[in-house]
């Protein structure tokens, strides 16, 4: 069986959350069997395993839709592609498709940092659901990262094809040491500022925790510090910007928690990322993050930032802090990119098969 793995998606300096989970599912899976990499640009063999690879068009080309054309050539039994836009026009091979969220369809707002051109047909492709529904019927399967995903998939009938969940995950942390409590008052966010993610309810709930500060990681504008600032007692922010993954690990080890407020996510790899290393988390009541968190999670209404705070000072009951983070732990075991290849790999070999079959 050969197996190609669309990589066009990550990036050639730092991985977002799609490029990571294209690199480290692309590295599992080929542990358990051959696959050759696509790649768009040389550049991003730095961020990827040691394997062969084919260079296509970029994901952005007009030329997409027709990309199956390029990809016929080279023979596959089976694609798989981290992201749903993928062409598939003209394919003579088994495909996969993969659906990360559906948050765009309420969040119109797309992401940043993509050429306006891209930004347009983005916010477009969200007004309906047809284009969805027309690009996951193109592929023999679909793959997403969460359950509460493929259920929402199922509810807004997006595809006729059957959905398997392949999950996200997060890499294996290194030099976690033991803690019974936390060293400091910090709570830390990492992601995006977007208007989904809530933030300004974490803000203005440090105003019920005096003696905390909040770290907030990740890429902010002048427009959103300004926004931020007013909202919160005065030095209980503060704005750490882009970090690098050593400066996130240790940030996680000095917190007492990482905190997200988001009304919507198809996942949630921070919470992973956290509890990895015993740092309990505190969330917003959402259907993934309960999927995610389950038990060892505490959670408020998204909205309240009372609640969020209440749910902070929980860790102050004694002992409790240690329960949170030796079940944060425990929890975050049910995630690997193992466990996530593998669940890949039988996709693609159910897939490749029916079409030997047809």
């Amino acid at each position: 069986m050969r197996i190609l793995v669309d990589c066009r998606y990550v990036r050639v300096d730092r991985h977002d959350g799609i490029s990571r989970y294209s690199a480290r599912i692309t590295e599992a899976l080929a542990a358990l069997h051959p696959v050759t990499m696509l790649i768009h640009d040389e550049r991003q063999l730095a961020m990827l395993p040691d394997l062969p690879w084919e260079k296509i068009e970029a994901p952005t080309s007009l030329l997409e839709p027709l990309v199956a054309r390029q990809v016929n050539k080279l023979h596959p039994d089976v694609v798989w592609t981290p992201m749903q836009t993928m062409g598939a026009f003209g394919r003579r091979y088994g495909f996969v498709n993969t659906v990360h969220d559906l948050i765009y369809y309420v969040n119109r707002t797309p992401p940043r940092d993509l050429p306006w051109v891209i930004r347009v047909v983005w916010r477009l492709y969200h007004l309906a659901w047809w284009p969805q529904r027309l690009l996951l019927n193109a592929a023999d399967e679909v793959v997403t990262v969460s359950y509460t995903t493929k259920a929402l998939i199922a509810r807004h009938h997006l595809t006729r094809r059957p959905v398997s969940v392949v999950s996200n995950a997060s890499d294996p942390p290194v030099g976690v040491q033991s803690r019974t409590a936390p060293a400091t008052r910090i709570l830390v966010y990492m992601g995006s500022y977007m208007p989904y993610k809530n933030v300004e309810t974490l803000v203005a709930g440090m105003h019920q925790l005096p003696g905390y500060t909040l770290h907030l990681l990740g890429k902010t504008s002048q427009e959103v510090r300004a926004r931020l600032a007013p909202l919160a007692p005065e030095g209980s922010l503060v704005f750490d910007g882009p970090v690098s993954d050593e400066e996130y690990a240790a940030a996680l080890d000095g917190a007492t928690a990482l905190v997200h407020a988001s009304m919507n996510e198809g996942f949630g790899i921070p919470l992973v990322e956290s509890m990895s290393r015993g740092t309990p988390i505190v969330v917003s009541d959402i259907p993934v993050f309960r999927e995610v968190g389950a038990d060892a999670a505490l959670y408020f209404t998204a909205d309240d930032p009372s609640g969020f705070a209440a749910a902070v000072r929980e860790l102050e009951a004694p002992g409790e802090w240690a329960v949170r983070s030796a079940a944060s732990r425990e929890r975050a075991a049910h995630y690997s990119w193992e466990a996530s290849a593998e669940a890949l790999l039988a996709v693609l070999t159910r897939v490749a098969a029916a079409r030997t079959t047809r």
